[in-house]
């Protein structure tokens, strides 16, 4: 009985005790706990809940779970709560702890190295945020790591060795950070490594042939901004469990080592923007199980291997960019499940496979700057999926598939610079999600089609029918394209009227009409497309005299309206339009006295010639007109000796600036010897002050007002360039700038405020920002919702589509069509009006010319005089 006593005592003493110590650590976790709340700055109250009074303790709490036994902390997930500051030492007082993580929030600071004192944790994930410093070697105490993730932190110096000392590891994952040196060959050490990652550091040498010890590895990720030395080790193809290989963009040469065909598990093999070389090996067709496969921006030789039929679980197959040859083999179009199919800038032959498309699973194909011939495959739009069709500069001939006017899913179309005829598929202008239409440069025949009443994609951005052979009348419909920004008919045969409803695209900024056989007046209506950059409708039948309305187009400037039969004046109103840079009225039947004020003080009598009755500045002494009363005057002439006099009196004030622009050097040339001058570079460059000064001659200086000058090439520009990925394009050609190559180097600067990208590095070998961003989008501003930096969502979509606006605008290939910055800045500011419904526009149109005709001309600006 005494013995019994004595358990019953022993086993509640010992319940008390054990209940003593569980409220001790709790209390002690409670504070760790909340320590590590009071050192992080948390502005969405994700840790509200963390305190005292809350019901349900501690273990209740958001990212806190418990040992459903004993009580204890075994895990704190904080990841994604926007929390900022520092990871609290307190964390190492959780000493059950099992699970850490902190991952995608904007913690910084270094990484505590008392870490290593949570001896029971299995997963440590700390990525995606703003940790720096090197890698606390501390960590490798933690024997039972199973996971360690420190992705896309600022950690710095070279690959910690260390972490191979780590025996149970199975996922590490160091990419995304600022990590040098080499890969240790010791990481082909784990023996349960699964998953290995440090792609995007600044990582170089040649990737040891030890990782191909790592045999129950399933993903490997090489790639991204390291520049390995040599090529890929065939050892790799000794990974016999690897589901995924990404080596992308890091430098590797010479070929694709035959043992990669050995990875019978592989779905994901991504080599692309490398510079590897020779043919495709063969044996890669034995790899069953491969879905994607990217080989694009290589140097690669050769034919498609008829091994590849064999891939019937490819999904995407992207080879563009190489020096590929052959025909494209029939077996393609026969894959089953293929969705993407990008063989762009290759040299292939003969014609599309047939059957492409007939899965019914084609979304993407690409197959652009080849030699192919041959006609579009009939199903490409079977399943109704396609969305990008792009097949320009090859030599394709025949109609363009009626199926395609049905296709729903389609969003672009490029099928310009190849030989295609007949007339564009009905529906085609009608699709649903259509943004971007480029038929340029074929053999199309019938007219504009007439979409009637149908609804039209709200995207549709872009539509190119330039150099065919299309012709007839233009529809009223036109006018219900709302969101066309470009509109290219030039070098085609349609005739009649420009309809009037073209004043109801509002969002159009590029209109060329140029080399048709348009007749009537110009469309006062044209003035009411505010976002209008450039009008061409030279080389047409137009009659009729000038609209003052143009005048109303704050933004235009580029206008051509030669060789028409226009007559009449040149409105002054015109010549108060600050925007204007370009104006071509020649070979018509103008007359009177050309306006010689604003921006027409800068243009030359090339812009008018053939308009025998048109006198003025560069043009000669207007004809004698005779007054009523029977009297004749001479309208803008000088007699003889005034000109004498005005020649002499200009030649003295040249000369007097000449003497005084040599006393003024000299003196300079003297204060210099006493105070040089200190230039910080942000780069070092082979040119001196000097240099620079001796090229601040008048034809090589820019930005002048609105309208710059661009006389000559710069003797400089040869020696001293703009840096890479800002320079106009321009440039490569003509070593000569103007003030459009800094609207040019404007817009870069908007695509990385937008975007949040460097203007070159990230898009592969050759690509740089803006040829990514029209890639992307299409050159649509509803696209940048593709592009845009994630860290803008608090910005409104409106405002940053219209600055991306703004920047494809200043990236226009051609000089001639970019605003000028007076142009940007008046855009920037003027955010557009949401476009009007339809039901509005009979009204407004009425009312605009009303008030238009009650509105007086602006003044002209003084400081373009």
């Amino acid at each position: 009985m005494a013995s019994l006593y004595c358990r019953r005592h022993h086993q509640l003493l010992l319940i008390f005790l054990l209940h003593v110590i569980g409220s001790l650590a709790a209390a002690e976790e409670v504070d760790a706990l909340l320590a590590l709340k009071a050192a992080v700055t948390d502005p969405s109250d994700a840790l509200s809940e963390w305190n005292n009074s809350a019901s349900g303790g501690h273990c209740s709490w958001p990212g806190v779970a418990c040992d459903p036994l004993r009580g204890f902390v075994v895990s704190l997930d904080l990841t994604g709560f926007n929390l900022s500051g520092t990871l609290s030492l307190a964390v190492v007082r959780l000493r059950y702890l099992l699970n850490l993580s902190a991952a995608s929030n904007s913690l910084s600071g270094p990484i505590p190295a008392e870490l290593s004192r949570l001896t029971n944790l299995r997963h440590l994930n700390l990525s995606n945020n703003l940790f720096n410093g090197s890698f606390p070697s501390a960590i490798v105490r933690l024997k039972n790591l199973l996971v360690l993730d420190l992705y896309n932190n600022n950690l710095t110096g070279p690959l910690p060795v260390e972490v191979s000392e780590l025996p149970n590891l199975r996922h590490l994952h160091l990419g995304g950070n600022f990590f040098s040196g080499v890969i240790p060959p010791v990481f082909g050490r784990w023996e349960f490594l699964e998953y290995l990652a440090v792609s995007g550091n600044e990582l170089g040498g040649p990737i040891p042939p030890e990782l191909g010890n790592l045999t129950r590895l399933r993903q490997l990720y090489l790639g991204y901004f390291n520049n390995f030395e040599g090529g890929i080790p065939p050892e790799i193809g000794r990974l016999s469990e690897l589901v995924r290989l990404d080596m992308a963009n890091c430098g590797l040469t010479g070929e694709i080592p035959p043992e990669l065909g050995n990875l019978q598990n592989l779905d994901t093999l991504f080599l692309q923007v490398n510079g590897l070389f020779g043919s495709l090996p063969a044996e890669l067709g034995r790899l069953r199980s491969l879905k994607s496969m990217d080989l694009s921006n290589n140097a690669l030789t050769g034919e498609i291997p008829s091994s590849f039929a064999d891939l019937q679980n490819l999904t995407l197959l992207n080879l563009f960019r190489n020096k590929l040859h052959g025909s494209i083999p029939e077996f393609v179009g026969d894959l089953p499940a293929l969705e993407v199919l990008q063989l762009w800038e290759n040299n292939f032959t003969g014609g599309i496979p047939r059957r492409l498309g007939q899965s019914g699973r084609l979304q993407i194909v690409d197959l652009s700057s080849n030699k192919l011939t041959g006609t579009l495959p009939p199903d490409l739009c079977l399943g109704n999926k396609l969305q990008t069709l792009i097949a320009l500069g090859n030599f394709l001939f025949g109609p363009i598939p009626e199926t395609l006017g049905r296709c729903e899913s389609l969003t672009r179309i490029r099928m310009g610079e190849n030989y295609l005829n007949g007339s564009i598929p009905d529906g085609l202008f009608s699709l649903p999600k259509l943004s971007q239409l480029e038929l340029q440069v074929n053999l199309l025949t019938g007219g504009f089609p007439d979409t009637g009443a149908a609804t039209i994609s709200p995207d549709l951005g872009q539509i190119s029918l330039s150099n065919n052979r299309l012709s007839g009348p233009l529809p009223p419909s036109i006018g219900n394209l709302a969101g066309l920004q470009k509109l290219l008919l030039n070098q085609n045969q349609f005739s009649g009227r420009i309809p009037p409803e073209m004043g109801r695209l509002q969002q159009l900024s590029k209109l060329d009409f140029s080399g048709n056989r348009f007749s009537g007046k110009i469309p006062p209506e044209i003035s009411r497309c505010k976002l209008l950059t450039f009008v061409d409708l030279s080389r047409n039948e137009l009659s009729g005299e000038l609209p003052p309305e143009i005048a109303g187009m704050r933004i235009l400037n580029y206008l051509n309206l030669s060789r028409n039969q226009l007559e009449g004046s040149v409105p002054a109103s015109i010549a108060t339009m600050q925007s204007l840079t370009a104006v071509d009225f020649s070979y018509n039947n103008l007359s009177g006295l050309v306006p010689g004020t604003g921006q027409f003080s800068y243009f030359n009598a090339s812009s008018f010639v053939g308009n025998p009755e048109l006198c003025g500045p560069y043009l000669g002494p207007c004809i004698s007109a005779t007054n009523g009363d029977g009297s004749t005057h001479a309208r803008g002439s000088l007699p003889a000796s005034s000109k004498l006099l005005l020649v002499i009196g200009l030649l003295i004030c040249s000369v007097a600036f000449a003497m005084a622009a040599i006393i003024k050097a000299r003196s300079l040339k003297k204060a210099s010897d006493a105070r040089a001058w200190k230039l910080t570079a942000f780069q070092r460059l082979d040119f001196t002050c000097d240099d620079v000064l001796d090229c601040l001659k008048e034809e090589n200086m820019i930005g002048k007002g609105g309208a710059g000058i661009d006389s000559g090439t710069s003797e400089c520009m040869s020696a001293i360039a703009g840096s890479y990925g800002y320079i106009a394009p321009e440039y490569a050609y003509t070593l000569k700038v103007d003030e459009k190559s800094d609207v040019y180097s404007f817009g870069v600067v908007l695509l990385e405020l937008v975007t949040g990208r460097k203007p070159v590095g990230e898009f592969g070998e050759g690509v740089d920002i803006v040829q990514w961003v029209k890639r992307m989008t299409g050159c649509n501003k509803e696209g940048v919702i593709e592009i845009v930096d994630p860290r803008l969502p608090t910005v409104p979509l409106d405002e940053v589509m219209h600055v991306f606006y703004v920047a494809m605008l200043c990236v226009e290939e051609q000089s001639v069509e970019r605003p000028t910055m007076r142009e940007v800045v008046q855009i920037l500011t003027d955010l557009p009006n949401p476009a009007r419904k339809q039901g509005e526009d009979r009204e407004s149109a009425t009312k605009e010319p009303q008030q238009a005709a009650e509105k007086p001309p602006p003044p002209p600006d003084l400081l373009s005089i």
